[in-house]
């Protein structure tokens, strides 16, 4: 099979089911922009120490990005017909349960930090500030189209970057390092 299909070379693109919309749609814009997230995850992935603690649930995470983008690339009348991978309550407990246990082990936040540290944690920083623009994003277009995407979408990309932060801080910590202050 090849790369290249041609069929996008005047501006269009197909929807899973056939369906034919402008590469500037609000929903081809959104799914894109989720797909970036899934890279920018995987930059973390791929900069963490291997004795990182949360590198298979960075994978499982891209695999709901996956799924999420999968729901975006369908019409909405038509995702019954393909039994698309979706995102559930599971999704965002397994969130919530990885930020309490990376808590644990965090120190206690009193101050806003600024977004470095070594590589893999600079990239969740720049992970998280993309997952928040998905976030505003996917709340423009739910605004525009209210019956598309689920509310269980939204929940789970806002829970993602409040993952992302904890990852980020969890690389600082596991490298050593302190966190940055920020000093208005």
């Amino acid at each position: 099979m090849k790369v290249y299909t041609k069929t996008g070379d005047k501006g269009l693109t197909g929807l899973i089911g056939g369906t034919r919309v402008t590469k500037s749609d609000l929903r081809i814009s959104l799914y894109g922009e989720v797909d970036e997230l899934n890279s920018h995850v995987g930059l973390i992935r791929a900069y963490a120490d291997q004795s990182f603690s949360q590198k298979e649930v960075l994978k499982n995470v891209q695999s709901r990005l996956f799924d999420l983008g999968s729901q975006m690339a369908c019409e909405p009348s038509e995702r019954d017909k393909f039994n698309l991978p979706d995102i559930n309550d599971s999704h965002v407990l397994e969130l919530e349960n990885e930020i309490d246990t990376m808590s644990k082990s965090l120190p206690l936040l009193k101050n806003f930090v600024l977004p470095t540290g070594n590589p893999a944690a600079a990239h969740a920083h720049v992970a998280r500030t993309v997952c928040r623009r998905v976030e505003r994003n996917f709340v423009a277009f739910h605004k525009i189209n209210p019956n598309d995407l689920k509310e269980i979408h939204l929940i789970y990309i806002n829970r993602l970057s409040d993952y992302l932060f904890v990852v980020a801080r969890s690389l600082v910590n596991q490298a050593g390092l302190l966190e940055e202050i920020w000093n208005p």
